[in-house]
């Protein structure tokens, strides 16, 4: 790979490893003078303390956000009051691309645990996206991957069993730490099973009933909230072509 400037790939993995635009730096092949830009792009940084609020809804903005650590949920609330989780943003993914279209946030987000957050203008971010076609593409890739994950909890809500639903939200987990180029076979849950129970549109009892059965059925390990998949590609396929199998499967098990 050809290179225009010498560049500090160790500065570069401190501030970028875990970023969800770390692939403009090596894989996408920019040039060291780019590289240097992109990492100008965060104008700031500053900690948000668990359970505070990065963002409201109906609030304005002209920036993103990627935390270097740490975990938000977003959350949405009907004219009643009742809130919904909609959404986990692990370290190293943006957060706020909700309000890319109207430039207000259409949710809150709140930090899970303690977290560094790097805040990215857009109008910086526009401009220099411009000027590096790598980045373009990232950008896409990133958005791509929100509107994937949108998608990916639509189906979680329409399997009928709550052990399907947990199964698949801890498949999804797996994939996405993976890409960050973490552990996506063992891992520790940033969200209470409260939470995870908004997001799957079940009660606490029995998202706690069903991680007890998929541990039964050594399909996970459980140790508070440290989890760790077995099997995890055959798994993906039971779930993904034949929803109710692994129900249908205990079931029978159990029967004989």
């Amino acid at each position: 790979m050809n290179m225009t400037a010498i560049v500090d790939f160790e500065s570069v993995r401190r501030h970028c490893l875990q970023c969800s635009l770390r692939e403009l730096c090596i894989p996408a092949g920019i040039a060291g003078a780019d590289v240097e830009r992109v990492d100008r792009l965060v104008k700031k940084r500053r900690t948000v303390a668990r359970g505070e609020y990065l963002f409201r809804a109906a609030t304005r903005t002209a920036r993103l956000y990627v935390a270097r650590d740490g975990a938000f949920k977003t959350v949405a609330s009907s004219e009643a009051g009742e809130q919904q989780v909609i959404g986990f943003h692990l370290a190293g993914e943006l957060v706020g691309l909700d309000a890319l279209a109207s430039g207000r946030h259409r949710c809150d987000a709140i930090a899970l645990e303690t977290a560094h957050v790097c805040e990215i203008p857009l109008d910086d971010l526009h401009a220099v996206a411009a000027e590096v076609p790598g980045l373009q593409r990232q950008i896409l890739r990133v958005i791509g991957s929100s509107v994937g994950r949108d998608h990916d909890h639509v189906e979680l809500m329409g399997r009928r069993q709550a052990d399907d639903r947990i199964l698949l939200f801890l498949q999804g987990l797996s994939q996405r730490f993976s890409a960050l180029g973490r552990d996506g076979d063992e891992f520790v849950l940033p969200m209470t099973r409260e939470d995870i129970a908004s997001y799957a549109g079940l009660v606490i009892e029995t998202v706690s009933r069903s991680f007890t059965r998929l541990q039964d059925d050594g399909l996970i390990a459980v140790r508070g909230r440290r989890v760790r998949l077995f099997a995890r590609e055959r798994d993906e396929t039971m779930a993904q072509c034949a929803p109710s199998v692994a129900s249908y499967d205990r079931s029978r098990r159990r029967a004989q």
